[in-house]
């Protein structure tokens, strides 16, 4: 049964499914025209698929640990040492992993916001 909220018809659904049948059954493309192929990935793209592109350090590590860490805690947190840091995200129920990460930090140091916090993990310690 047609509800009529479908964005293609039977009939271009239809051809839609011929036009890709060669390329489904030869895997790899079947056009004449190369421009209008897919740019196929270079040997040396950096494979995204597992999360955001970068290692320890680099800038996406430390944007994805400063959100995770704004998340968790708030502006009154703050200054504070590694210890009363982890306590306050065990309060706002962090990961366990970001909470250990935190009590590993030195004992002496002091943090005065979230950057602060986000770049000494970023850079381990």
């Amino acid at each position: 049964m047609q509800r009529g909220s479908d964005r293609m018809s039977v009939h271009r659904d239809d051809e839609m499914k011929h036009e890709l049948e060669g390329l489904l059954r030869s895997g790899h493309p079947t056009r004449v025209e190369e421009w209008n192929d897919p740019e196929p990935a270079a040997d040396d793209d950096p494979e995204v698929w597992s999360g955001p592109v970068g290692g320890r350090g680099s800038p996406a590590s430390l944007e994805r640990t400063r959100l995770e860490l704004a998340r968790h805690l708030s502006r009154h947190s703050f200054p504070a040492n590694p210890d009363e840091l982890a306590r306050a995200l065990r309060r706002g129920n962090a990961p366990d992993a970001l909470i250990d990460a935190v009590a590993a930090l030195p004992g002496e140091d002091r943090y005065a916001n979230v950057q602060q916090l986000a770049e000494a993990l970023a850079d381990g310690g």
